[in-house]
């Protein structure tokens, strides 16, 4: 979006406009002013704003509900560049702003959650590397989100990198992440509403962790054909774990990232992707926005980096869609608790 059409779209949303018609003073909404602007000349902008505007304020009245009991989510793809970072810290974000209690762990030694959640993770400081080698518990830890209420980071360093080999050969590897979290869930004072577990672009020893940490597993998958080959191998990787460490593991979530509904391709592979996972792909989609991945450069998400832009909106929905599922989705793994006792 250019700055002129920002500085647009803020005049109409934070103000009210006034025009005389017929003697009498007009008071307008934000739509009907765009519509007056704009009027019949179906101009791109002006759909955009109006459609913008009008998605903003219905999420602002929404209410999200709360799961009934935590839930467990890793956020996982091994082909990098497919919007799992952002989609695991703008979902928590959003999760928070909508008034859920959050916690997001980073488990990518590049620590690009940590950098959007403004978390210190310099090499040195405490992080998620010292929790799985047993030095420090998750509550001497983890760091509270400055920018957001109700959001906690367990954030990961550059030293995690060195984690796999150092802990190949330690006992119960597998278990290191969810025994941890478990021992800070039953102590801490507040329970959370949401888990989320950011992964590395990997398929090794942390991704394992966190897949037996969580409950669930969130796929994000970039809108064009090549994002789509190693699917299967992460499906397949899924599959072992399910059977070998831990069964009760569900894929319930598909996100379709760096959508461009302009293009026959975007709109192409999303379709495919809802035809072969109809129950579990949301039907939002992310648009490729560049306040998406310029907003962890000014250390935050996109949610209070650009509110009212279209990645911020987008992810809000999403994360709204995935609230709605709750009920669902745990009644499935309470299903698969009871069926692996």
């Amino acid at each position: 979006m250019s700055i002129e059409t920002r500085k647009l779209n803020k005049r109409i949303v934070f103000f009210r406009h006034f025009h005389y018609y017929a003697g009498v003073i007009v008071v307008e909404s934000a739509e009907e002013t765009i519509q007056r602007i704009f009027g019949d000349s179906k101009s791109s902008l002006g759909i955009e704003l109006a459609n913008l505007t009008s998605r903003f304020r219905a999420l602002e009245k929404v209410k999200y509900p709360k799961p009934e009991k935590t839930r467990f989510i890793a956020v996982a793809n091994q082909k990098g560049g497919v919007g799992k970072t952002s989609s695991a810290v703008n979902l928590a974000a959003a999760m928070a702003v909508g008034g859920s209690h959050v916690l997001l762990i980073d488990m990518d030694p590049q620590g690009n959650a940590s950098t959007a959640l403004n978390a210190p993770h310099s090499s040195g400081d405490l992080s998620v590397y010292d929790v799985i080698e047993g030095r420090k518990t998750i509550a001497e830890v983890k760091r509270s989100c400055p920018d957001i209420e109700g959001l906690d980071v367990v954030p990961a360093s550059i030293d995690l990198s060195g984690a796999e080999l150092e802990l190949a050969e330690m006992d119960n590897r597998n278990n290191l992440l969810k025994n941890a979290l478990s021992d800070y869930l039953n102590n801490c004072e507040e329970p959370y509403d949401y888990v989320f577990i950011d992964c590395p672009p990997s398929l090794g020893l942390l991704v394992i962790n966190a897949m037996c940490a969580a409950q669930e597993m969130l796929i994000p998958i970039q809108a064009e054909y090549y994002a789509l080959e190693g699917l299967g191998q992460l499906i397949r990787t899924i599959g072992l774990v399910q059977q070998h460490y831990n069964p009760i593991l569900t894929v319930s979530t598909m996100l379709v990232t760096m959508f461009d509904k302009r293009t026959l391709l975007g709109r192409e592979v999303f379709q495919e992707v809802k035809k072969h996972y109809p129950n579990i792909v949301l039907e939002t989609t992310i648009p490729r926005t560049v306040k998406i991945p310029e907003a962890p450069s000014f250390n935050q998400s996109v949610i209070t980096y650009d509110p009212h832009g279209a990645g911020a909106i987008s992810y809000r929905e999403a994360a709204l869609e995935i609230a709605k599922r709750s009920k669902t989705v745990l009644s499935v793994i309470a299903e698969k608790q009871e069926n692996n006792k």
